[in-house]
């Protein structure tokens, strides 16, 4: 269950001895580890641009875990959360799993169970930053196209027909079918399946 050693994995929790513990764990499977001794702490360091895991405490002095998943979503740091906690506290749980959390652990943590939960957090930090990036690329395209070309664009994936986009448009079919054939040269779609996956990665909603 080993990962790429530029895979990180942070370990926030005020207890040296925990963080000590999680640490050799974690580092033994393979990941990088940085630790930290509070969430104020945490929330001082540079934000991570490769695909992350953080280990959370729940309770702790000053800034609590939830409070700091909480500060996370609202600056817009999305990352994946595996919470561990002394305590099976039923409402912190349904709380970190409804803000995202990709599992709740309850101390002591069994090795093979936080590993699995590690496992799957940074998988879906790397799906993420995947589609991060497929959406950027698409935001590049898109760029690219004349402000005739992206109506042209917005309409072509509702289903229009080339004269029902001629129609809305105010313009002839065959000045339509050039718009389209540089849409999707531009766009890189080599198909109108392909153009209208293109489209919902770049967030344009198709309107009956």
């Amino acid at each position: 269950m080993s990962d790429p050693p530029e895979t990180l994995v942070g370990i926030v929790d005020d207890d040296l001895s925990v963080r000590k513990g999680l640490a050799r764990l974690v580092k033994a499977a393979g990941y990088r580890v940085e630790v930290f001794a509070s969430a104020r702490e945490f929330l001082e360091r540079q934000p991570q641009e490769e695909p992350c895991c953080l280990l959370l405490d729940v309770r702790m002095p000053g800034l609590t875990g939830l409070e700091l998943q909480e500060a996370l979503a609202t600056a817009g740091r999305k990352m994946s959360i595996v919470f561990v906690s002394g305590h099976g506290d039923v409402v912190s749980s349904v709380k970190a799993m409804k803000g995202g959390a990709i599992d709740f652990l309850i101390k002591p943590i069994d090795a093979q169970e936080l590993l699995g939960a590690i496992e799957r957090a940074v998988a879906k930090a790397s799906t993420a930053q995947r589609e991060k990036a497929q959406a950027a690329d698409v935001q590049a395209r898109l760029k690219t196209l004349t402000v005739r070309e992206a109506q042209v664009f917005a309409l072509v994936v509702t289903g229009m027909l080339n004269k029902q986009v001629a129609a809305e448009l105010g313009i002839v079919e065959k000045t339509v079918k050039v718009h389209r054939a540089r849409v999707m040269d531009k766009m890189r779609a080599g198909s109108l399946a392909e153009l209208v996956r293109l489209a919902d990665r770049a967030g344009i909603i198709a309107k009956a």
